[in-house]
């Protein structure tokens, strides 16, 4: 006798290979395997037996687990000397239960309250993926609001519970699409309702900290003109029903990402770094990404995909899944889930970003080498499309370290004692955006006119100032160090103004690196 497989707690041996299947089936009593999810996966040690049992699908090769510790028990710097500089992926437990969406957003019965999003959000407009059609290289998107999408959402699982009176036992459905809303920049649109706080192991976020002061093209006006909301941060909220996903990626500018469920699970499937090189094809510029990687993939185009070993996990309700630099991964939605979502880079992985920025930077000059020419100024026609491809250029990137260095020289001047956690983290900060700044002059990095930092004007600007103070507040937070509130007196800043040369602009990733190199020379706080 055979034996069906249901909804079981996945427990995987090294090396298995697993495959999708999409019903419930039985299998011989010799196979050995879990299913999760109501049957939508199964794990075979002995995956010959496939063949016997009829079945011909897509096969990969898990060969380990995600470690899973408690949050609790967990200091930043432990976290920091595990994870983020190792670049090793994490589950995390304990580290939303004080948030208030683990109350709002979840109903009694541990499903999504989809009536709250209604009542308190629903004209909001959203980006919301249709699971089952491509796009190019993603899913196709729709945009709606929040009141149509939790409607569907609420209709749909009506009639998959079979709760609409149609007993009809047919397997077509009828071309009904599963949807996913994803990229809803939450925080930016609600700023007054405080749904979560950012666990101290995440803080260490340059990317949203700039933004919440900067926008990350200077020169927008050359640039598509986006809605003001949507480009602002990279912080998400996504909400899906079981079965939606999302397609094999690596994260935007190599960039960290934690994703916490507030309800919900999810399975996920990683690739190491070092076998990305095996997922994407051989031809042409913005070379492709395997979409699926439970889809049978074309070997022709993608030789290697068969020698990739993947490492995966299940996230419960309630966890968080540290995702490193270049770590692609795929993930499904095993019930109605919703999660809070960031990307945020720092000193630990800023160089995974130069590394892509530049590698894009040279795929777009030679996608348009053909008409350098021809053009007026071609390297600003390289520029604009790195921007709209990558999310910044070379320009936006300069002028990022140089703002966020000279922030982090104004903080180490107000240190005491300069022993302390954080004066040491301005320690990492300055040295690491010191390197990029010489990676950036040998390559040749800079070279728009017009790009620089005027540095009175930038140290007088209020704007800069309340910039200082968050990212004093943060790392403040981090360290667990009182944070008293600090002003800036006009004696101080002309210290800091002391840094650079004559003319006080920061023009090119020369300057930024000589005035890093004064401030270690000159500071009351100097790099160790």
């Amino acid at each position: 006798m055979g034996r069906i497989l249901k909804r079981a707690e996945l427990k995987v041996s090294l090396s298995t290979r697993v495959s999708p299947i999409f019903t419930s089936f039985t299998f011989p009593s010799n196979l050995t395997g879990n299913l999760i999810g109501d049957s939508h996966f199964f794990f075979s040690q002995e995956p010959q037996l496939w063949e016997r049992s009829m079945i011909s699908l897509m096969g990969i090769e898990i060969v380990g687990q995600i470690d899973k510790i408690n949050g609790k028990e967990l200091s930043y710097n432990d976290f920091a000397e595990r994870y983020l500089a190792k670049s090793q992926p994490v589950v995390i437990s304990d580290l939303t239960e004080d948030w208030r969406v683990r109350e709002d957003w979840v109903a009694e019965n541990g499903l999504p309250n989809l009536n709250f999003f209604a009542t308190h959000f629903g004209k909001s407009r959203v980006q919301v993926a249709d699971c089952d059609r491509r796009e190019y290289t993603d899913q196709k998107r729709l945009e709606m609001s929040v009141l149509d999408f939790v409607e569907q959402w609420d209709k749909d699982s009506v009639e998959d519970n079979g709760e609409d009176g149609d007993d009809d036992d047919d397997d077509d459905d009828d071309g009904k699409s599963v949807l996913y809303l994803k990229d809803w920049h939450f925080v930016k649109e609600y700023p007054n309702y405080t749904a979560y706080k950012t666990p101290p192991s995440f803080s260490d976020d340059w990317l949203n900290l700039y933004l919440d002061h900067y926008q990350m093209h200077e020169d927008r006006e050359n640039f598509q003109k986006y809605d003001q909301i949507s480009c602002s941060d990279y912080r998400f909220v996504y909400m899906g029903g079981k079965g939606s996903w999302t397609p094999l990626h690596a994260d935007v500018f190599r960039s960290y990402s934690w994703s916490a469920n507030v309800c919900g699970r999810k399975r996920w499937l990683f690739l190491p770094p070092s076998q990305s090189h095996l997922v994407y094809d051989r031809q042409g510029y913005m070379k492709n990404c395997v979409y699926n990687i439970f889809e049978e993939v074309n070997e022709t185009k993608f030789p290697g995909f068969k020698e990739t070993t993947w490492l995966e996990c299940i996230q419960e309700s309630g966890d968080t899944i540290f995702v490193p630099s270049g770590w692609h991964h795929q993930v499904y939605n095993l019930e109605d889930t919703i999660s809070i979502n960031h990307n945020w880079l720092n000193a630990y992985n800023l160089a995974c970003v130069w590394d892509l920025l530049w590698k894009d930077y040279k795929d777009t000059e030679e996608s348009i080498e053909d008409i350098r020419d021809i053009s007026d100024d071609f390297e600003a026609l390289c520029q604009r499309n790195l921007a709209a491809n990558t999310g910044m250029n070379l320009n936006d990137f300069f002028i990022f370290m140089s703002r966020f260095a000279l922030g982090n020289m104004v903080l180490q001047e107000s240190l005491n004692p300069c022993s302390s956690a954080m004066a040491q983290n301005m320690v990492l900060n300055l040295s690491t955006i010191k390197t990029m700044m010489m990676k950036m002059i040998s390559a040749g990095g800079v070279t728009a006119k017009d790009v620089s930092l005027d540095l009175r004007e930038t140290l007088e600007d209020p704007q800069f100032l309340r910039f200082c103070r968050d990212m004093r507040r943060t790392y403040k937070m981090i360290h667990k160090e009182e944070d008293n509130e600090v002003l800036f007196p006009e004696e101080f800043l002309l210290k800091i103004m002391g840094f650079t040369d004559q003319k006080m602009q920061i023009c090119s990733p020369k300057d930024l690196v000589e005035m890093i190199d004064r401030c270690n020379t000159c500071s009351s706080n100097p790099l160790a």
